[in-house]
């Protein structure tokens, strides 16, 4: 079978043709072809290409006999399945006919409805098509009348825009004939300026409506209706012809292609010509001469001929570049040496052998004349800058104020469809964008430019000044000590440049300051005129940038370093040891001697300083207000562990009282001539040493009296609780203890004493105050009898504390510091850190104290008990008038 097959392959071919396996066989050729050989070499299934036909025939015939053959076999042995399947054939040829029958009966429904909806909608069809033409017709001609119509309205209105302009150049002319012919008298007495401002409103309204029209003109001939195409016999078979309903597909009839129109387009053409151009001048007059009327009539001519956003947005920029320009040429060297070289055309014989270098950079010959140039191109850019911002806020103004009459749109919203940001912020930025680069650039080419801005910084500034002063009644802006608009920090940060070197040099100077004052090391440290002079350095920069708000600022925050820098270099020599608070005399040390010096240079540096406060703003003085504290805290670390050694030596010494003996009894001898206690001497003679060689070393006149005011109250203070306590105490000592007062009070005058305050004499007393009045209280307490020591009367101006340890002493109780083990230094120093209250709670448990101790010993407490009721007297009288 497989082998029959094979001869039948050629036959099975898809692409098998009779007639060319026919003429293949004549012709000796395989069947099919294979392209690329000529002879194969063998066919396998295919036709021999040399065999006869005779044979090919004999072959044919006898495999048409085997396939008949093959077939009646196929059939005979699947005859029941064909039965089957020719008895279901006939089945469906029965469905089949139901089918036809159907389908017929669809054709002519359809055909039915063909007749009833697909000719009506072609004749609507048609209907529809002449009904829009002859409405596009209409339109064409409605808009045609109506541009025809306002084309002869804008000839009349022309016309009268011709007219005012005639009136309005007559009346000068024929004023000024009548000015040649009339007297002076009767051309001075003859004023009527109403006519040219009539006739100026009239042609501004003449304009306004002229633009309108040509609005209304342009609108008119560009508005037109879509013409619907027509059906084609394509769609017609179709029966798809509902595109063309769509007036979308149509197209425009241009109006220019009617003649009664292209008639009035040329006339309509040079109209707009003449409306805009009269309407830019119109703008740029009112911009020149800020006139807000004729301005807003202007603009509400460009609004009624469409251009409003436009002319706006060409307005701002034709002025942020005439800005720009003259920017440019402001900071151009080249031009500045051209206007030196015209002015002065005697001396360019002279200057041709340094042309090149001329045209750059100055010598220092002409480096006057080319700075004088530089400001006086800088006063001229001002000048220009401020007419310039005047024109864009006086634009925007009325921008913002004028509204349209018809629609009520304001004219700035009508603007702020092209513009991104509003005028006056698009000329900010834009200005502060070209001044900063032309300034920068100018800057980094030419080092005189750069010296001479940065050196007159301040005058750059003070121009600016002037700039913002002339703008300031037209805007809102405003640059004050206490406020300043964004506009102008804006404008100065673009000068950032010049400002930084002059900042740099301003610090330079003052670190020069400083470095001068700390020249000569410890050996010869700074004092009071160096002190002065860093304090004036800074003063005299900040006075140099007090007129402007944010410089002074700046030049504070520069200054603020430079402080820190002399706290610095002040801190390395400030003398620490033993030697700079040793008070062994007879002389200063030389640590003391320096930190005298130092003190003196720091305090003085600080109080000029501080007096600052009151000439500058707030913010300027809270710039300056934590180096200026500093500075006093430099000081007083290095008087105030002087003044400790000074209070702790004049406590030592007064401790010295209790080695007295003052329990002896009433000598006359001794109370004749006796003298002061030898503690006392010593006393003194510190105070002497203290005032003559310690505190002379500071040149500090208001500091040094608080501390000379200070030591006396504390000397005072002490050496009376020292007395108070002083037990035994006989009548010898009360007078030895007089006499050492008299004697203290005597040195605390003398040390109290200025020469420098000749029109007083003695001690200021008063400035003492209290501890004064104490200590002459005392003398007086020593000789009062128990009964008046309890009397607040006799024991005026003594504290209650003094009055109950004298109590005390006079009693056999023992005092608050023998009961609880304390030396005499020991409790003083107690009392003078804690308040009257825990103290007099300290002498009462005391007392106290001592009488239970006393019962448990056996002891007899009456011999004291007149004491013990005069202490709690007086401690009841103490807290009694502490409550009041």
């Amino acid at each position: 079978m497989s082998d029959t097959s094979a001869d039948y392959a050629v036959f099975a071919l898809p692409h098998f043709d009779p007639n060319d396996y026919a003429n293949a066989i004549l012709a000796g050729e395989p069947y099919p072809p294979q392209p690329g050989k000529s002879k194969p070499a063998k066919s396998t299934g295919l036709a021999p290409a040399s065999e006869d036909v005779s044979v090919a025939i004999s072959k044919l015939t006898f495999s048409l006999d085997d396939v008949e053959k093959q077939l009646k076999n196929v059939v005979t042995t699947h005859h029941e399945d064909l039965l089957v399947q020719a008895a279901g054939v006939s089945d469906l040829e029965g469905s089949l006919g139901s089918v036809r029958t159907g389908l017929n009966e669809l054709d002519s429904s359809l055909e039915k409805l063909r007749v009833k909806i697909r000719v009506p909608y072609q004749s609507l069809q048609k209907h529809v098509t002449k009904l829009d033409r002859i409405q596009q017709a209409s339109d064409l001609l409605r808009r045609t009348s109506r541009f025809v119509t306002l084309a002869r309205r804008l000839e009349v209105q022309l016309a009268e825009m011709n007219k005012s302009e005639a009136t309005e150049t007559a009346p000068t002319d024929s004023s000024t004939a009548k000015a040649k012919t009339l007297p002076a008298s009767a051309s001075a007495g003859s004023t009527r300026p109403d006519t040219p401002g009539d006739n100026e409103d009239d042609k501004e309204r003449a304009i306004a409506k002229a633009a309108l029209t040509i609005a209304e003109l342009s609108q008119c001939f560009f508005s037109a209706r879509p013409v619907p195409q027509p059906v084609t016999p394509a769609e017609q078979a179709s029966g798809d012809s509902s595109a063309n309903l769509d007036q979308s597909n149509g197209e425009h009839i241009p109006l220019s292609s009617i003649k009664a129109v292209a008639v009035h387009l040329p006339f309509v053409d040079a109209a707009r010509t003449r409306v805009t151009t009269d309407m830019e001048a119109m703008v740029i007059t009112g911009l020149a001469t800020l006139n807000q009327s004729l301005l807003a009539s202007s603009l509400q001519t460009a609004h009624n001929l469409r251009v409003l956003p436009d002319l706006v947005q060409n307005l701002i920029t034709e002025l942020s570049d005439a800005v720009e320009s003259r920017i440019r040429s402001a900071f151009d060297l080249s031009r500045i040496s051209k206007d030196i070289m015209a002015k002065e055309p005697n001396s360019i014989g002279q200057g041709l052998l340094y042309k090149s270098r001329v045209r750059t950079e100055p010598t220092s010959v002409t480096a006057p004349q080319w700075t004088a140039a530089l400001w006086a191109s800088l006063e001229s850019l001002i000048e220009e800058m401020a007419d310039c911002c005047v024109k864009v806020y006086t634009l925007e103004k009325v921008l913002k104020v004028k509204r349209d009459p018809v629609t009520d749109v304001v004219f700035l919203d009508e603007a702020m469809k092209v513009l991104e940001n509003r005028p006056s912020t698009t000329f900010w930025a834009s200005l502060g964008r070209s001044l900063e680069k032309n300034a920068r650039d100018a800057a980094k080419g030419s080092t005189f430019l750069q010296q001479t801005l940065s050196t007159g910084y301040p005058r750059l500034l003070r121009l600016f000044h002037s700039f913002f002063t002339k703008i300031a009644v037209h805007t809102d802006t405003v640059y004050t000590q206490t406020q300043q608009s964004t506009e102008t920090v804006l404008i100065l940060r673009a000068l950032s440049n010049f400002e930084s070197l002059y900042l740099s040099r301003s610090s330079n100077r003052l670190n020069e300051a400083v470095g001068q004052a700390f020249s000569g090391g410890a050996r010869a440290p700074p004092g009071m005129p160096e002190g002065i002079n860093i304090a004036r350095a800074v003063a005299n920069e900040l006075d140099s940038a007090k007129f402007d708000p944010l410089l002074v600022q700046s030049v504070a925050r520069y200054a603020v370093g430079s402080l820190e820098l002399m706290l610095t270099r002040l801190d390395t020599l400030v003398a620490r040891e033993r030697a700079a608070t040793s008070l062994v005399g007879p002389v200063a040390t030389s640590q003391q001697v320096l930190n005298g010096q130092l003190a003196t240079c720091v305090y003085h540096c600080w109080s000029r300083l501080d007096r600052l406060r009151e000439e500058y703003p707030g913010k300027v003085s809270a710039i300056l207000e934590p180096v200026t504290s500093k500075l006093r805290d430099a000081f007083d670390k290095i008087v105030d562990p002087l003044l400790a050694a000074i209070r702790r030596e004049l406590a030592a010494i007064t401790a010295k009282l209790h080695r007295m003996d003052f329990g002896a009894a009433f000598d006359p001898a001794a109370a004749m001539g006796g003298g002061p206690s030898p503690y006392m001497k010593d006393l003194v003679e510190k105070l002497t040493f203290v005032k003559t060689e310690i505190l002379s070393q500071y040149a500090v006149p208001e500091v040094s009296r608080q501390w000379v005011l200070a030591l006396v109250r504390f000397t005072i203070k002490t050496f009376v609780l020292h007395a108070s306590i002083a037990k035994p105490l006989g009548e010898s000592g009360k007078l030895q203890l007089t006499t050492d007062m008299t004697e203290l009070e005597f040195a605390l005058s003398a040390f109290m004493g200025d020469k420098t305050q000749q029109g007083k004499r003695g001690a200021d007393w008063e400035s003492v105050g209290d501890d004064y009045r104490a200590l002459r209280a005392m003398r007086q307490l020593l000789f009062l009898d128990n009964a008046s020591l309890a009397s607040p009367k006799h024991t005026a101006g003594l504290p209650p504390l003094i009055v109950l340890h004298h109590i005390l002493v006079r009693s056999p109780i023992t005092l608050p510091h023998a009961l609880h083990g304390w030396a005499e230094a020991e409790y003083v120093r107690w009392v003078e850190e804690h308040s009257e209250e825990e103290a007099w709670t300290l002498v009462e448990g005391d007392v106290t104290h001592w009488e239970k101790i006393t019962e448990a010993e056996g002891g007899d407490i009456s011999e004291a008990a007149e004491y013990v009721q005069l202490a709690r007297t007086v401690l009841a009288n103490a807290q009694k008038k502490s409550l009041a």
